[in-house]
């Protein structure tokens, strides 16, 4: 009986983390979907392809990958500089060892 003094406390920081939770599950949940759905079209568009329906797989195959490629672009466009830096410098060093 004598932790009540605290409990006033606990109460109110539960009150305001459910309240943020509340404000910020609905964009977590709507990040999740953003991605889940275009991977649930890949996987669709493979199994039409794999099982005989062939245009309306690739169509749907391809739906899926740009909608993918377009949730993903922040993450693809640094790969990507990276990628041009490293292969900058291998073609760089490549020269330098080949005299003609």
């Amino acid at each position: 009986m004598q932790n009540r003094k605290g409990n006033g406390l606990a109460v109110v920081l539960i009150v305001i983390g459910a309240i943020m939770l509340m404000g910020v599950l609905p964009h977590l949940i709507h990040g999740i979907f953003g991605i889940l759905f275009p991977v649930l079209l890949v996987a669709l568009g493979y199994y039409g392809i794999k099982s005989g329906r062939k245009i309306i797989g690739w169509v749907v195959l391809f739906i899926g990958v740009m909608a993918l490629i377009s949730k993903l672009s922040w993450i693809i466009g640094p790969l990507l500089g990276v990628a041009l830096v490293v292969w900058g410098i291998s073609v760089l060093k490549g020269r330098r060892g080949r005299t003609y």
